[in-house]
């Protein structure tokens, strides 16, 4: 492993943003060689797949300016810095489709774009779903809708779903549940 690892030798905070940090480092590879990186600071995310008792899971589609349309996404939401992602995800969950679930499984974590971000999103499922009020941020505009889980996959499968973190979290959600049946 240690031939793959690289040593941080200088970093320069290049922007400083409500969101997001940029960094240039200079690197030492394994092999002696130095190398830049431009590196995204981020707080993290959650990536929630709210699937109802009868199979269906709440998706939203919202309008994405650096796409210049209208994606559709399973619901996600950032972490604030140091933040719980466990609080998050049921804060986020709430927000977006104004749902509390009963039932929360941990799915694991992903690395959205390793090559350029220290993003770490943390997947979750969340099940035994009752729905309230809303209360998206301000200025997020979301168009809620369910569907067939199975029909989702397919979606994803096809690309009338592209965003990856939804895709990703779809197929996770999907095996979990699978393994749950195989073994219950």
């Amino acid at each position: 492993m240690d031939l793959l690892q690289e040593k941080k030798l200088s970093s320069k905070l290049v922007y400083d943003g409500g969101l997001l940090k940029v960094y240039y480092d200079t690197v030492e590879l394994a092999d002696g060689h130095q190398a830049w990186r431009e590196i995204i600071r981020h707080p993290g995310a959650v990536v929630m797949v709210p699937v109802d008792d009868e199979g269906n899971v709440y998706l939203e589609r919202q309008f994405r300016y650096p796409y210049n349309r209208v994606v559709i996404e399973v619901p996600a939401g950032k972490l604030e810095w140091g933040e719980n992602p466990d609080d998050a995800a049921k804060r986020e969950l709430k927000e977006e489709i104004g749902a509390d679930a009963a039932q929360w499984t941990n799915m694991g974590e992903m690395l959205p774009t390793p090559g350029y971000s220290d993003e770490l999103q943390h997947v979750y499922l969340a099940r035994g779903l009752t729905f309230g009020e809303t209360h998206p941020d301000e200025g997020e505009f979301l168009d809620i809708f369910k569907i067939p889980l199975q029909e989702a996959l397919e979606m994803s499968a096809d690309g009338r779903i592209q965003d990856c973190k939804t895709v990703a979290a779809l197929f996770k959600a999907d095996m979990v549940m699978r393994g749950e049946k195989k073994h219950g």
